[in-house]
């Protein structure tokens, strides 16, 4: 009998076991967000000179600079190979305009027009220079080259003359020799040390720039409206691609402050979306896009005050 009962207990804990229903955790969709395009912005290297007095005298004047030119050189080579925004040569501008009077004598007047950026770049070397340490004892020699170098950036905002960013970056390069018993490796000192000390020191702070300028809101004008098509400048040499979803601002209004005297300008005020839907021109002097507008009203002949961007 206690047999039967045990067997009885066994099933019908069994038959609990089985009746528990699994749970069922409900798929957790991602939510669906359309991520801003991050679009190449225009970017110049307005000055960058020698603050030092390492390579001056009295034969050089301020245009014969080749520390500060050799540091914008190498500033703007980490720029470009960056591949996020479009570099254009100041420091060199009035070479590029006689070469290309030369070239096109007919349309020179035209090319000398100077594309604007959104952002301008001005810096300077302010330490620079080179020690050599040696250490000498009853049968070896040790000598230590060192050259360090130290540059300083600031980023200004073109449209106001703002200042918006200060960078500075270090750098150091070192070599050594050591002879014992006469044997081992001797050499002057090595000249390029100070290229190398100052390479680094730019490469020192480039990721806080290029992160830095990234981090704005690319925008641009429109050229044309038809419709509800908008024509706008930009386009594949800036990162736009087809489906890319976009913002029509209108701009805020400009107030001069009665306290500080500066005008200040009143938030933008989103009047639309636009979807990009074709991409024309040959080169990031001639491109556009051509873009539909998804939401909001845009006026054939009303829209002077309003600009596209990729912020929310």
């Amino acid at each position: 009998m206690k047999l039967i009962k045990l067997i009885a207990c066994v099933a019908f804990a069994s038959a609990c076991v089985f009746a528990i229903p699994n749970s069922v955790v409900p798929p957790v969709h991602a939510q669906e967000t359309v991520a801003s395009p991050q679009l190449k912005q225009k970017i110049a290297i307005g000055r960058f000179t020698n603050e030092t007095r390492y390579g001056k005298s009295l034969l050089r004047d301020q245009d014969l600079d080749p520390l500060g030119k050799q540091a914008a050189d190498i500033l703007a080579a980490y720029l470009t190979q960056s591949d996020k925004f479009l570099v254009f040569e100041r420091s060199d501008l009035v070479e590029i305009q006689r070469e290309q009077s030369r070239s096109a004598p007919a349309e020179a007047e035209k090319k000398e027009r100077i594309i604007g950026v959104d952002t301008l770049i001005l810096g300077s070397v302010v330490e620079f220079g080179s020690t050599v340490d040696g250490k000498r004892g009853f049968f070896n020699k040790r000598k230590t080259q060192r050259a360090h170098s130290k540059v300083a950036v600031r980023l200004v905002d073109v449209s106001t003359g703002l200042v918006f960013h200060s960078a500075t970056g270090a750098g150091e390069a070192t070599t050594e020799t050591h002879t014992i018993l006469g044997m081992g490796s001797t050499s002057k000192f090595d000249g390029t040390l100070t290229d190398k000390a100052l390479s680094v020191a730019v490469e020192d702070m480039i990721e806080e720039l290029v992160n830095t300028i990234s981090a704005r809101p690319w925008k641009t004008d429109i050229l044309q409206v038809r419709g509800e098509t908008l024509f706008i400048s930009g386009g594949k040499s800036q990162g736009l691609k087809m489906g890319d979803i976009l913002q029509v601002m209108r701009k805020g209004e400009t107030i001069e402050s009665a306290q500080t005297g500066f005008d200040i300008t009143l938030p933008a005020e989103k009047v639309g979306t636009v979807k990009v839907v074709q991409l024309f021109g040959e080169s990031e002097v001639n491109e556009g896009a051509v873009t539909q507008l998804l939401s909001g009203t845009v006026a054939e002949d009303g829209f002077s005050d309003l600009f596209v961007t990729t912020g929310q």
